[in-house]
């Protein structure tokens, strides 16, 4: 009988790799503060810190989403997702990482660069008032700097640390077994109470402020009912898709043996759903303007439906809808490792398109070419995280085996 590998080891190739995409990323990113950042030109500088901004907002979201789904499972005492567990909650250890990096550019936009950027038009108190803008000048009790660094310290700090949480009452499963204590109902207590305090300030932020703050405040003058829920949909399928991409690279390296394609169809099941919901969101936060004929509102899609970015703004809908819709639909393609692979790595892509056309649409107006700095910036925070997930997942038992659903998760069939 072949014994369960159930400690990860991080490969020599792994690790290059990681490290591979950090150093390229580094590179990338110094050349464009040099090329851009030190710029006389305010406007290049905006690019530079825009870029980064969109960056770790993507990757901190969809990382976060893997806690999210972590709560919503525990909280709906599904135990289908066990055998796997650690692969989301080692992703949600990059929240406070990548959180930190998006805190300090943040932080330097808005008190660094204050009034000279134009990436967020409502820190120019004066210009809005020599505009006679009083559609933001009635907004600034809610878009000012103090606001904005008070919720971005409450909304990164509580993730991490509400998630920090949850992590360590899994590990108590296996001290408690080593113990020869029981894991009984006070484990599954302690685990639905902090996955509550998730999921209620995951609906405070994600699902209302923050994207109103970091995001949607670029327009100032614009806004949507739609907009945070937008948000939600496309870092929540982009995180199911990171966590499926794992899965099957840990299975593909021998390990997760409980895990099989039964786990991987509600993965993808996760993936297909949640393309749907984002395409409604897509489809109904422009249909609602148009229908209306609100005029005011147009000014966020007239440079992405007629502008230079039409391409990107429905090179999305093709990536993000029509991929997932044609090749997700079938039962026997969810359960196809290879296709699976295929479209969660489109998926990531797309929303990661996604993601730069909501913030590079409104700074940089009159050019919608990616460019070395997009990639190298991406590439910067896919190697970080390969490299911290894999230290994470190498960490403890890849098999939470005492956990009580674990037999739930094994006999699990859809």
């Amino acid at each position: 009988m072949v014994a369960i590998k159930e400690q990860f080891e991080v490969s020599a190739k792994m690790r290059t790799w990681s490290l591979a995409l950090m150093a390229l990323g580094a590179i990338a990113i110094i050349a464009g503060f040099i090329h851009w950042g030190t710029s006389s030109d305010q406007h290049q500088k905006d690019i530079f810190w825009a870029t980064l901004m969109y960056n770790s907002i993507f990757f901190m979201l969809i990382c976060n989403a893997s806690m999210f789904f972590v709560c919503a499972t525990t909280l709906a005492m599904g135990g289908w997702q066990t055998s796997f567990r650690r692969v989301p909650e080692a992703i949600s250890t990059m929240v406070p990482v990548f959180g930190l990096i998006a805190f300090a550019v943040l932080m330097y936009i808005v008190w660094g660069m204050g009034s000279h950027t134009n990436i967020y038009p409502w820190l120019n108190v004066q210009g809005l008032k020599d505009e006679g803008n009083h559609e933001v000048l009635k907004k600034l009790g809610f878009l000012n700097p103090y606001f904005f660094f008070v919720w971005t310290v409450l909304a990164i700090g509580l993730w991490s640390l509400l998630g920090w949480r949850m992590r360590k009452l899994s590990d108590e499963a296996d001290d408690a077994a080593l113990k020869n204590e029981e894991v009984g109902k006070s484990f599954i207590w302690r685990n639905t109470v902090t996955a509550s305090l998730f999921i209620v300030w995951f609906a405070l932020t994600v699902g209302s402020t923050v994207p109103w703050l970091w995001l949607m405040s670029i327009d100032a003058n614009w806004y949507s009912t739609m907009y945070s829920w937008y948000t939600f949909a496309s870092s929540f399928v982009s995180g199911m898709s990171l966590i499926a991409l794992w899965v099957i690279y840990l299975k593909n390296k021998g390990y997760l043996e409980y895990t099989n394609e039964e786990h991987l169809h509600d993965l993808g099941k996760f993936m297909f759903a949640f393309s749907i919901f984002w395409t409604y969101l897509w489809f109904s936060q422009y249909m609602l303007i148009w229908y209306g004929n609100i005029s005011e509102e147009t000014v966020y899609f007239l440079n992405r439906v007629k502008g230079v970015y039409k391409g990107i703004f429905f090179l999305n809908l093709i990536i993000n809808f029509v991929c997932p819709i044609l090749i997700l639909m079938k039962r026997s393609t969810k359960r196809n490792y290879t296709m699976v692979t295929f479209m969660a790595v489109l998926i990531l892509f797309g929303h990661w398109i996604d993601f730069y056309q909501m913030v590079m649409g409104s700074v940089r107006k009159e050019d919608a070419s990616l460019s070395w700095l997009d990639f190298g910036v991406a590439a910067f925070f896919v190697g970080t995280m390969i490299f911290f997930v894999g230290k994470a997942l190498a960490k403890k038992p890849l098999i939470p085996k005492y956990h009580p659903f674990l037999k739930e998760s094994v006999i699990h069939h859809t």
